[in-house]
């Protein structure tokens, strides 16, 4: 059935998803996205207790992640961990380039591969106006946001993507259809990003925190308040994403009135204003990544250029070879790496935040110990049997000949072997760096006075002045 109205618009996002159901044949359901939905819930439940954990580690220790590291781990294997959280950054970056270049594509007809080599500038301006303020900038960030969700929603309310299904995909834990377990591996990978790890313990540094044992504990609350609003919201725009997504894609049922109102501007937009906001908070954890593992500090449009430059690399070649399918593949390859590198930087934390050395009586509680590393556990044993058997099945089915598939085990094996002992060494590794160091007078004196007396006297402590102004000092 033809549609009356056609505007150039419309028929882009149609051929979109002409596209996309072309590449969803092999899906057995038509809602396969939206089972999914449990791995998005899963994930944010994870990130919230991961994020308050790093947001803690800063506040009772005055440093963030990539500095402990720095301080605990020997030469070679903190040069290691720097290099994974640089890959994190760059693999982190190469969806919002192709996301930001799709928008381009949506929105001015432009060429996917013209669109990558436009990401760089709209980023590095956003940047520049850091010059009125980190507050402003942090407004920027949250219009950004805003825009994303009024889009996304707003999507959701023409397409009405089926309610019980959504419930179900969020409830109830299925994984079926080829590919699968992929997705779910690289949905988890875009949710818990490994860099974010280093971002949130850096960010508390920047705010004045009491030194008293109750300032410290009310501090670590309201940063978990404030991270579990962000996930919340969060969630509610993952689930209009994937609702959407699922529905105009795999669905055979829409009509196609819905189906011209769910314009593709609309989602063009929505994709600029992700795409912005996420660069700009790669672009701070690159800094604090930087500074900890290697004490530099680069400046701001240096540093975003050198990660975008790298990011632009591969997106620019298989955006000009494969085009937007596969630039959409680049995507997923760049999430799995993502979750793949998550234990290399999730494994330190929650040794650290569940140290007594380094936290002292603010170290994390037995049921958060318990739950967090089985969360962990779970997430590194998947990655490991998904990476093993998809290469394994690989290696039986493809048309290589034999010696080629001996010299490719040859080198695959031996790294998969590098990944799971670099994993147990991370893990079983006994800490010997002291970071807590308890004041006995303090506490004594926090003793003998008063509640009232106590937050009279409450000093702020000394906040780290090179860490005060987002970003960093030059």
């Amino acid at each position: 059935m033809e549609i009356e109205r056609e505007t150039p618009g419309n028929e882009r996002a149609r051929s979109w998803r002409a596209n996309a159901q072309e590449d969803s044949k092999k899906l057995k359901d038509s809602d396969q996205l939206i089972k999914l939905l449990w791995v998005i819930l899963i994930g944010l439940i994870f990130a919230l207790i991961i994020q308050s954990l790093a947001a803690n580690l800063g506040v009772v220790t005055g440093r963030h992640l990539a500095e402990i590291c720095k301080s605990e781990y020997p030469k070679f294997v903190r040069i290691c961990l720097w290099i994974l959280a640089e890959v994190a950054v760059i693999a982190a970056d190469i969806p919002e380039v192709i996301g930001t270049a799709f928008a381009f594509n949506l929105l001015f007809h432009i060429p996917v591969w013209v669109g990558v080599l436009i990401t760089g500038s709209s980023t590095l301006m956003l940047l520049g106006l850091q010059r009125y303020g980190v507050r402003k900038l942090e407004f920027l960030i949250s219009m950004l946001v805003f825009v994303m969700a009024a889009c996304f929603f707003g999507e959701m309310s023409f397409v009405k993507p089926p309610a019980v299904e959504v419930l179900k995909g969020l409830f109830i834990p299925r994984l079926k259809g080829p590919g699968a377990t992929g997705d779910a591996i690289a949905l988890l990978g875009a949710l818990i990003m490994p860099h974010n790890l280093f971002l949130h313990s850096a960010l508390v540094l920047s705010r004045k925190t009491p030194s008293s044992v109750r300032g410290i504990k009310d501090a670590c609350r309201f940063f978990l308040y404030e991270s579990g609003f962000a996930l919340f919201v969060a969630l509610l725009i993952n689930i209009a994403v994937i609702s959407v997504s699922g529905t105009v894609c795999f669905a055979d049922n829409l009509s196609p009135e819905d189906a011209e109102k769910s314009s593709a501007i609309v989602y063009g937009i929505a994709l600029l204003a992700s795409g912005q906001s996420s660069t700009i908070t790669g672009t701070y954890s690159g800094q604090y990544i930087m500074q900890g593992f290697l004490d530099i500090r680069m400046k701001k449009w240096l540093r975003n250029l050198m990660t975008r430059c790298i990011a632009i690399a591969p997106s620019l070649v298989v955006s000009i070879i494969g085009g937007s399918s596969g630039a959409g593949r680049l995507i997923i390859i760049a999430s799995m790496i993502l979750s793949f590198e998550l234990p290399f930087a999730l494994i330190p934390l929650l040794k650290f935040s569940s140290s007594s050395s380094k936290m002292g009586p603010h170290k994390n509680s037995v049921y958060i110990i318990v739950f967090s590393w089985l969360l962990g556990l779970m997430i590194i044993g998947i990655n490991m049997y998904f990476l093993s058997t998809s290469f394994v099945g690989w290696l039986i089915h493809n048309s290589l000949p034999k010696y080629a598939n001996v010299l490719v085990g040859l080198l695959v094996f031996p790294l998969m072997l590098i990944y799971i002992f670099a994993v147990i060494y991370l893990t079983f590794r006994k800490d010997t760096v002291v970071t807590f160091v308890a004041d006995c007078a303090q506490v004594d004196a926090e003793k003998a006075k008063a509640a009232v007396e106590e937050e009279e006297q409450d000093q702020p402590v000394p906040f780290r002045q090179d860490l005060a102004d987002i970003p960093l000092p030059e």
